[in-house]
Protein backbone atom coordinates (compact mmCIF):
# COMPACT_ATOMS: atom_id res chain seq x y z
CA UNK A 1 0.00 0.00 0.00
CA UNK A 2 1.10 3.78 -0.91
CA UNK A 3 -0.31 6.28 0.83
CA UNK A 4 0.28 9.98 -0.81
CA UNK A 5 1.01 12.80 2.17
CA UNK A 6 1.50 16.36 2.31
CA UNK A 7 -0.66 19.03 3.29
CA UNK A 8 -3.41 20.72 2.17
CA UNK A 9 -3.65 21.91 -1.64
CA UNK A 10 -0.05 20.45 -3.04
CA UNK A 11 -2.08 18.40 -5.57
CA UNK A 12 -1.97 15.17 -3.46
CA UNK A 13 -5.50 14.17 -5.37
CA UNK A 14 -4.26 15.39 -8.74
CA UNK A 15 -1.56 12.99 -8.52
CA UNK A 16 -4.07 10.33 -7.21
CA UNK A 17 -6.10 10.70 -10.18
CA UNK A 18 -2.95 10.84 -12.72
CA UNK A 19 -1.34 7.68 -11.35
CA UNK A 20 -4.63 5.54 -11.35
CA UNK A 21 -5.44 6.85 -14.86
CA UNK A 22 -9.11 8.54 -14.38
CA UNK A 23 -10.94 11.20 -12.14
CA UNK A 24 -11.42 8.81 -9.26
CA UNK A 25 -10.52 12.14 -6.43
CA UNK A 26 -12.18 14.93 -6.26
CA UNK A 27 -10.12 17.70 -7.54
CA UNK A 28 -11.04 21.54 -6.69
CA UNK A 29 -8.67 24.38 -6.89
CA UNK A 30 -9.01 25.46 -3.07
CA UNK A 31 -7.45 23.85 0.10
CA UNK A 32 -9.05 20.80 2.61
CA UNK A 33 -11.23 19.01 -0.64
CA UNK A 34 -10.17 15.93 -0.05
CA UNK A 35 -11.32 14.35 3.62
CA UNK A 36 -11.34 10.49 3.51
CA UNK A 37 -9.15 7.87 2.59
CA UNK A 38 -9.46 6.85 -1.21
CA UNK A 39 -7.95 3.67 -2.20
CA UNK A 40 -7.01 2.63 -5.83
CA UNK A 41 -5.30 -0.28 -8.02
CA UNK A 42 -2.36 1.45 -9.59
CA UNK A 43 -0.18 -0.93 -12.80
CA UNK A 44 2.94 -0.15 -13.37
CA UNK A 45 5.09 -2.56 -15.77
CA UNK A 46 3.81 -5.95 -14.67
CA UNK A 47 3.82 -4.84 -11.11
CA UNK A 48 0.33 -3.19 -8.71
CA UNK A 49 0.24 -2.06 -5.55
CA UNK A 50 -2.86 0.06 -4.00
CA UNK A 51 -2.68 4.07 -3.88
CA UNK A 52 -3.97 5.49 -0.85
CA UNK A 53 -5.23 9.76 -1.39
CA UNK A 54 -5.70 11.30 1.49
CA UNK A 55 -6.30 15.05 2.92
CA UNK A 56 -3.94 17.08 4.65
CA UNK A 57 -1.45 16.47 7.19
CA UNK A 58 -0.79 18.91 9.12
CA UNK A 59 -1.14 20.34 12.94
CA UNK A 60 -2.82 22.62 14.60
CA UNK A 61 -6.39 21.91 13.21
CA UNK A 62 -9.28 24.95 13.63
CA UNK A 63 -11.87 22.37 13.86
CA UNK A 64 -13.39 19.08 15.08
CA UNK A 65 -13.36 18.16 11.54
CA UNK A 66 -10.03 18.93 10.38
CA UNK A 67 -8.66 16.82 13.49
CA UNK A 68 -11.01 13.97 12.00
CA UNK A 69 -9.45 14.61 8.22
CA UNK A 70 -5.74 14.88 9.75
CA UNK A 71 -6.52 11.54 11.98
CA UNK A 72 -7.64 10.04 8.49
CA UNK A 73 -4.10 11.01 7.02
CA UNK A 74 -2.52 9.86 10.19
CA UNK A 75 -4.23 6.25 9.67
CA UNK A 76 -2.99 6.01 5.99
CA UNK A 77 0.96 6.70 7.51
CA UNK A 78 -0.11 3.73 9.62
CA UNK A 79 -1.02 1.39 7.16
CA UNK A 80 0.57 2.04 4.21
CA UNK A 81 4.09 0.40 3.72
CA UNK A 82 5.56 3.24 1.64
CA UNK A 83 4.86 7.08 1.57
CA UNK A 84 4.54 9.88 -1.32
CA UNK A 85 5.34 12.69 0.42
CA UNK A 86 3.90 15.60 -1.76
CA UNK A 87 5.34 19.08 -1.56
CA UNK A 88 4.69 22.28 -3.82
CA UNK A 89 7.17 23.66 -5.77
CA UNK A 90 5.74 27.19 -6.28
CA UNK A 91 4.53 27.39 -2.65
CA UNK A 92 8.39 26.72 -1.98
CA UNK A 93 9.47 24.65 1.65
CA UNK A 94 6.66 25.74 4.40
CA UNK A 95 6.75 25.55 8.40
CA UNK A 96 3.65 22.58 7.83
CA UNK A 97 6.07 20.60 4.96
CA UNK A 98 8.74 20.57 8.15
CA UNK A 99 5.95 19.56 10.57
CA UNK A 100 4.86 17.21 8.22
CA UNK A 101 8.29 15.68 7.17
CA UNK A 102 8.96 14.88 11.13
CA UNK A 103 5.47 12.88 11.19
CA UNK A 104 6.43 10.61 8.08
CA UNK A 105 10.58 10.10 9.56
CA UNK A 106 9.09 9.07 12.93
CA UNK A 107 6.85 6.40 11.11
CA UNK A 108 9.96 4.72 9.87
CA UNK A 109 8.46 3.83 6.83
CA UNK A 110 10.18 4.23 2.78
CA UNK A 111 9.77 8.06 2.04
CA UNK A 112 9.51 9.50 -1.62
CA UNK A 113 9.94 13.45 -1.42
CA UNK A 114 7.40 14.59 -4.76
CA UNK A 115 8.12 17.96 -5.74
CA UNK A 116 4.58 18.70 -7.45
CA UNK A 117 3.66 21.68 -9.60
CA UNK A 118 7.62 21.65 -11.22
CA UNK A 119 6.43 22.82 -14.57
CA UNK A 120 9.13 25.26 -15.83
CA UNK A 121 12.94 25.40 -15.54
CA UNK A 122 12.03 28.19 -13.21
CA UNK A 123 10.44 26.00 -10.80
CA UNK A 124 12.54 23.12 -11.42
CA UNK A 125 15.57 25.31 -9.95
CA UNK A 126 13.46 25.96 -6.27
CA UNK A 127 13.39 21.59 -5.95
CA UNK A 128 16.70 21.97 -4.31
CA UNK A 129 15.22 23.70 -1.74
CA UNK A 130 13.57 20.58 -0.03
CA UNK A 131 17.01 18.68 -0.06
CA UNK A 132 16.61 20.37 3.40
CA UNK A 133 13.62 17.95 4.80
CA UNK A 134 16.47 15.51 5.08
CA UNK A 135 14.47 13.04 3.10
CA UNK A 136 16.90 12.54 0.13
CA UNK A 137 16.75 13.90 -3.40
CA UNK A 138 12.76 15.22 -5.01
CA UNK A 139 11.37 14.03 -7.56
CA UNK A 140 9.98 17.01 -9.84
CA UNK A 141 7.08 16.36 -11.09
CA UNK A 142 3.53 18.19 -12.60
CA UNK A 143 0.67 15.92 -11.67
CA UNK A 144 -1.81 18.00 -13.46
CA UNK A 145 0.44 17.93 -16.99
CA UNK A 146 1.57 14.26 -16.99
CA UNK A 147 5.37 15.20 -16.34
CA UNK A 148 8.02 13.03 -14.31
CA UNK A 149 4.94 10.45 -13.69
CA UNK A 150 6.85 7.51 -15.14
CA UNK A 151 10.06 8.47 -12.85
CA UNK A 152 8.01 8.74 -9.97
CA UNK A 153 7.11 5.28 -10.64
CA UNK A 154 10.43 4.51 -11.39
CA UNK A 155 11.23 5.38 -7.89
CA UNK A 156 8.73 3.80 -5.76
CA UNK A 157 9.18 0.09 -7.46
CA UNK A 158 11.95 -1.12 -5.91
CA UNK A 159 9.94 0.08 -2.62
CA UNK A 160 7.30 -2.74 -2.96
CA UNK A 161 7.71 -6.20 -1.12
CA UNK A 162 7.61 -9.33 -3.79
CA UNK A 163 4.72 -9.40 -5.94
CA UNK A 164 1.69 -11.27 -4.67
CA UNK A 165 -1.91 -11.65 -5.95
CA UNK A 166 -3.33 -9.98 -2.88
CA UNK A 167 -6.31 -8.43 -5.56
CA UNK A 168 -9.94 -10.14 -4.44
CA UNK A 169 -11.50 -12.40 -6.86
CA UNK A 170 -14.99 -10.86 -7.67
CA UNK A 171 -16.91 -10.07 -5.32
CA UNK A 172 -20.04 -8.75 -4.04
CA UNK A 173 -20.45 -4.93 -4.49
CA UNK A 174 -22.58 -3.02 -1.83
CA UNK A 175 -23.22 0.84 -1.80
CA UNK A 176 -24.49 3.16 0.97
CA UNK A 177 -26.63 5.68 -0.35
CA UNK A 178 -29.32 7.90 0.40
CA UNK A 179 -30.32 11.54 1.54
CA UNK A 180 -27.12 13.97 3.31
CA UNK A 181 -27.11 13.84 6.76
CA UNK A 182 -28.96 10.30 7.13
CA UNK A 183 -26.25 8.54 9.05
CA UNK A 184 -24.49 6.42 5.78
CA UNK A 185 -21.21 7.14 7.31
CA UNK A 186 -21.62 5.95 10.85
CA UNK A 187 -23.25 3.16 9.69
CA UNK A 188 -20.31 1.99 8.06
CA UNK A 189 -18.27 2.72 11.14
CA UNK A 190 -20.68 0.65 13.30
CA UNK A 191 -20.45 -2.41 10.50
CA UNK A 192 -16.64 -2.18 10.23
CA UNK A 193 -16.20 -1.78 13.87
CA UNK A 194 -13.69 1.29 13.32
CA UNK A 195 -13.80 4.64 12.04
CA UNK A 196 -13.40 4.56 8.39
CA UNK A 197 -15.12 7.35 7.51
CA UNK A 198 -15.24 10.95 9.01
CA UNK A 199 -18.41 11.53 10.61
CA UNK A 200 -19.46 15.37 11.63
CA UNK A 201 -22.74 17.00 12.33
CA UNK A 202 -22.09 18.99 9.54
CA UNK A 203 -24.33 18.10 6.20
CA UNK A 204 -22.13 16.51 3.75
CA UNK A 205 -19.12 15.90 5.53
CA UNK A 206 -18.67 12.65 3.36
CA UNK A 207 -17.66 13.93 -0.20
CA UNK A 208 -15.77 11.40 -1.93
CA UNK A 209 -16.86 7.44 -2.71
CA UNK A 210 -15.39 5.18 -0.04
CA UNK A 211 -14.30 1.44 -1.15
CA UNK A 212 -13.37 -0.45 1.74
CA UNK A 213 -13.01 -4.63 1.40
CA UNK A 214 -14.47 -6.13 4.43
CA UNK A 215 -14.10 -10.27 5.10
CA UNK A 216 -17.53 -11.62 6.20
CA UNK A 217 -17.50 -15.40 7.69
CA UNK A 218 -14.78 -15.74 5.50
CA UNK A 219 -16.15 -14.15 2.26
CA UNK A 220 -14.89 -11.00 0.69
CA UNK A 221 -17.09 -7.93 0.45
CA UNK A 222 -16.82 -4.67 -0.71
CA UNK A 223 -18.65 -1.92 0.78
CA UNK A 224 -18.91 1.82 -0.94
CA UNK A 225 -20.13 4.31 1.12
CA UNK A 226 -21.30 7.82 -0.73
CA UNK A 227 -21.98 11.51 -0.58
CA UNK A 228 -25.62 12.38 0.01
CA UNK A 229 -27.65 12.94 -2.79
CA UNK A 230 -30.03 15.62 -2.85
CA UNK A 231 -32.34 16.50 -5.61
CA UNK A 232 -30.88 17.85 -8.88
CA UNK A 233 -32.04 21.28 -8.48
CA UNK A 234 -30.54 21.82 -5.01
CA UNK A 235 -26.92 20.72 -6.11
CA UNK A 236 -24.39 23.10 -6.30
CA UNK A 237 -21.85 23.45 -8.84
CA UNK A 238 -18.08 22.40 -8.01
CA UNK A 239 -17.03 19.59 -5.23
CA UNK A 240 -21.06 18.48 -4.29
CA UNK A 241 -21.93 18.20 -8.07
CA UNK A 242 -19.09 16.13 -8.09
CA UNK A 243 -19.81 14.03 -5.50
CA UNK A 244 -23.38 13.35 -6.37
CA UNK A 245 -21.55 12.19 -9.87
CA UNK A 246 -19.47 9.98 -7.43
CA UNK A 247 -22.53 8.44 -5.91
CA UNK A 248 -24.69 7.70 -9.22
CA UNK A 249 -21.37 5.93 -10.13
CA UNK A 250 -21.21 4.15 -6.62
CA UNK A 251 -24.76 2.22 -7.93
CA UNK A 252 -23.90 1.74 -11.31
CA UNK A 253 -20.68 -0.25 -10.12
CA UNK A 254 -22.77 -2.08 -7.43
CA UNK A 255 -24.67 -5.18 -7.53
CA UNK A 256 -26.75 -4.17 -4.00
CA UNK A 257 -27.86 -0.99 -2.84
CA UNK A 258 -28.65 -0.02 0.66
CA UNK A 259 -30.84 2.81 0.93
CA UNK A 260 -30.28 4.04 3.95
CA UNK A 261 -33.49 6.40 5.33
CA UNK A 262 -33.93 8.98 8.57
CA UNK A 263 -36.16 6.66 10.71
CA UNK A 264 -38.05 9.99 12.08
CA UNK A 265 -38.49 11.42 8.44
CA UNK A 266 -38.82 7.85 6.95
CA UNK A 267 -39.98 8.49 3.14
CA UNK A 268 -39.34 11.83 1.03
CA UNK A 269 -40.04 12.17 -2.34
CA UNK A 270 -35.82 12.32 -3.03
CA UNK A 271 -35.82 8.32 -1.32
CA UNK A 272 -37.72 7.50 -3.94
CA UNK A 273 -35.93 9.20 -6.76
CA UNK A 274 -32.79 7.42 -5.64
CA UNK A 275 -34.88 4.22 -5.71
CA UNK A 276 -35.83 5.13 -9.11
CA UNK A 277 -32.11 5.36 -10.07
CA UNK A 278 -31.05 1.56 -8.55
CA UNK A 279 -34.37 0.17 -10.65
CA UNK A 280 -33.19 1.65 -13.29
CA UNK A 281 -29.62 0.56 -13.18
CA UNK A 282 -30.95 -2.90 -12.39
CA UNK A 283 -29.50 -3.33 -9.11
CA UNK A 284 -30.63 -4.87 -6.08
CA UNK A 285 -32.01 -2.78 -3.12
CA UNK A 286 -32.03 -3.14 0.92
CA UNK A 287 -33.92 -0.51 2.99
CA UNK A 288 -32.16 0.84 6.10
CA UNK A 289 -34.31 2.69 8.26
CA UNK A 290 -31.65 4.45 10.78
CA UNK A 291 -31.91 6.37 13.59
CA UNK A 292 -34.54 3.45 14.88
CA UNK A 293 -33.93 5.02 18.44
CA UNK A 294 -35.32 8.14 18.05
CA UNK A 295 -38.86 6.88 16.44
CA UNK A 296 -42.14 6.86 17.70
CA UNK A 297 -43.84 4.43 15.78
CA UNK A 298 -44.07 0.77 15.67
CA UNK A 299 -42.49 -1.42 12.75
CA UNK A 300 -45.44 -3.11 11.35
CA UNK A 301 -47.36 0.20 10.79
CA UNK A 302 -43.51 1.48 9.12
CA UNK A 303 -43.19 -1.35 7.44
CA UNK A 304 -46.91 -1.35 5.40
CA UNK A 305 -46.05 2.26 4.96
CA UNK A 306 -42.79 1.71 3.00
CA UNK A 307 -44.01 -1.69 0.75
CA UNK A 308 -46.56 0.55 -0.07
CA UNK A 309 -43.84 3.73 -1.09
CA UNK A 310 -41.42 1.48 -2.46
CA UNK A 311 -44.19 -0.66 -4.41
CA UNK A 312 -41.83 -0.68 -7.87
CA UNK A 313 -39.21 -3.08 -6.02
CA UNK A 314 -41.48 -6.11 -5.19
CA UNK A 315 -40.46 -8.10 -1.89
CA UNK A 316 -37.62 -5.09 -0.84
CA UNK A 317 -35.98 -6.27 2.57
CA UNK A 318 -36.42 -3.80 5.51
CA UNK A 319 -33.67 -3.54 7.97
CA UNK A 320 -34.34 -1.43 11.08
CA UNK A 321 -30.84 -0.31 12.73
CA UNK A 322 -28.87 2.04 14.77
CA UNK A 323 -26.01 3.19 14.09
CA UNK A 324 -25.52 5.29 17.01
CA UNK A 325 -26.17 1.98 19.33
CA UNK A 326 -25.49 -1.03 17.21
CA UNK A 327 -29.32 -2.34 16.81
CA UNK A 328 -29.61 -4.33 13.86
CA UNK A 329 -26.72 -3.44 12.17
CA UNK A 330 -25.61 -7.13 12.05
CA UNK A 331 -28.53 -7.70 9.62
CA UNK A 332 -27.16 -5.85 7.09
CA UNK A 333 -24.88 -7.80 5.42
CA UNK A 334 -26.25 -10.84 5.52
CA UNK A 335 -29.56 -9.72 3.77
CA UNK A 336 -27.79 -8.09 1.18
CA UNK A 337 -25.86 -10.83 -0.10
CA UNK A 338 -29.21 -12.50 -0.20
CA UNK A 339 -30.34 -10.10 -2.48
CA UNK A 340 -26.99 -10.50 -4.27
CA UNK A 341 -28.11 -14.12 -4.31
CA UNK A 342 -31.18 -13.52 -5.78
CA UNK A 343 -30.05 -11.22 -8.54
CA UNK A 344 -27.40 -13.84 -9.49
CA UNK A 345 -30.18 -16.56 -9.74
CA UNK A 346 -30.96 -18.38 -12.56
CA UNK A 347 -34.01 -20.75 -13.91
CA UNK A 348 -34.05 -23.53 -15.82
CA UNK A 349 -35.75 -22.99 -18.84
CA UNK A 350 -38.53 -25.95 -18.56
CA UNK A 351 -39.69 -24.68 -14.99
CA UNK A 352 -40.02 -21.36 -16.43
CA UNK A 353 -41.63 -22.69 -19.25
CA UNK A 354 -43.92 -24.60 -16.47
CA UNK A 355 -44.78 -21.28 -14.27
CA UNK A 356 -45.84 -19.59 -17.76
CA UNK A 357 -48.26 -22.54 -18.52
CA UNK A 358 -49.88 -22.29 -15.56
CA UNK A 359 -50.27 -18.15 -15.48
CA UNK A 360 -51.47 -18.49 -18.91
CA UNK A 361 -54.40 -20.64 -17.72
CA UNK A 362 -55.20 -18.37 -14.65
CA UNK A 363 -55.81 -15.09 -16.82
CA UNK A 364 -56.87 -14.70 -20.22
CA UNK A 365 -54.01 -13.38 -22.73
CA UNK A 366 -53.95 -9.71 -24.07
CA UNK A 367 -56.25 -8.75 -26.82
CA UNK A 368 -55.52 -5.83 -29.20
CA UNK A 369 -55.70 -4.97 -33.27
CA UNK A 370 -58.30 -7.98 -33.41
CA UNK A 371 -55.15 -10.63 -32.32
CA UNK A 372 -54.81 -12.38 -29.30
CA UNK A 373 -51.37 -12.90 -28.01
CA UNK A 374 -49.95 -16.49 -28.28
CA UNK A 375 -46.33 -17.60 -26.45
CA UNK A 376 -44.52 -20.02 -27.83
CA UNK A 377 -41.85 -20.49 -25.00
CA UNK A 378 -39.82 -18.28 -22.45
CA UNK A 379 -36.49 -18.58 -21.11
CA UNK A 380 -33.64 -16.60 -19.54
CA UNK A 381 -31.10 -15.23 -21.09
CA UNK A 382 -28.94 -13.14 -18.09
CA UNK A 383 -28.63 -12.76 -15.11
CA UNK A 384 -27.72 -9.55 -12.82
CA UNK A 385 -30.17 -8.39 -13.75
CA UNK A 386 -32.50 -11.73 -14.09
CA UNK A 387 -33.78 -11.05 -17.80
CA UNK A 388 -36.39 -13.09 -19.37
CA UNK A 389 -37.03 -13.78 -23.64
CA UNK A 390 -40.49 -14.40 -24.44
CA UNK A 391 -41.33 -15.44 -27.71
CA UNK A 392 -44.60 -14.49 -28.65
CA UNK A 393 -47.05 -14.08 -31.95
CA UNK A 394 -46.86 -9.96 -31.71
CA UNK A 395 -44.86 -8.32 -28.99
CA UNK A 396 -46.46 -5.29 -29.96
CA UNK A 397 -49.92 -6.48 -29.03
CA UNK A 398 -48.34 -7.26 -25.10
CA UNK A 399 -50.44 -4.99 -22.56
CA UNK A 400 -48.01 -3.42 -19.82
CA UNK A 401 -51.30 -5.06 -16.90
CA UNK A 402 -50.23 -8.14 -18.37
CA UNK A 403 -46.56 -7.52 -18.44
CA UNK A 404 -47.19 -7.25 -14.55
CA UNK A 405 -49.09 -10.15 -14.06
CA UNK A 406 -46.36 -12.30 -15.41
CA UNK A 407 -43.80 -10.65 -13.84
CA UNK A 408 -46.17 -11.03 -10.32
CA UNK A 409 -46.48 -14.75 -11.59
CA UNK A 410 -42.34 -15.50 -11.78
CA UNK A 411 -41.39 -13.58 -8.34
CA UNK A 412 -44.47 -15.90 -6.48
CA UNK A 413 -42.76 -18.90 -8.55
CA UNK A 414 -38.78 -17.77 -8.10
CA UNK A 415 -38.41 -14.90 -5.58
CA UNK A 416 -36.28 -12.09 -6.75
CA UNK A 417 -36.91 -9.97 -3.57
CA UNK A 418 -35.38 -6.66 -3.75
CA UNK A 419 -34.66 -7.50 -7.88
CA UNK A 420 -35.37 -5.89 -10.53
CA UNK A 421 -36.46 -8.16 -13.71
CA UNK A 422 -36.03 -7.51 -16.96
CA UNK A 423 -39.03 -8.92 -19.43
CA UNK A 424 -38.62 -8.93 -23.25
CA UNK A 425 -40.72 -9.95 -25.67
CA UNK A 426 -39.92 -11.18 -29.01
CA UNK A 427 -41.85 -12.35 -32.54
CA UNK A 428 -40.34 -16.21 -32.93
CA UNK A 429 -39.13 -15.19 -36.33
Amino acid sequence: MVAIIGRKNVGKSTLFNRLVGRRKAIVEDFAGTTRDRLYEWVEYKDRRFVLVDTGGLETGADSSLEEKVIEQAKLAVEEAGVLLFVVDVRSGLLPQDKDAAEILRKSGKPVVLVANKAESGACLADVAEFFKLGLGEPVPISAYHDRGIDELLDRILPLLPEEYDSRPAEVPKLAIIGRPNVGKSSLLNTILGYERAIVDETPGTTRDSLDTLVDFKGRSVLILDTAGLRRRGRVERGIEKWSALRALMAIEESDVSLLVLDGQELVTAQDQHIAGEVKEKGKGLVLVVNKWDLAQTEKKDVSGYLRKSFQFFPGVPIIFTSAKTGYGVKKIIPTALTVYEERMKRVPTAELNRVLEQARGRYSSSFAKGKELKFFYATQVEVSPPSFVFFVNDPEIVHFSYERYLENRLREAFGFNGIPIKMIFRSRA
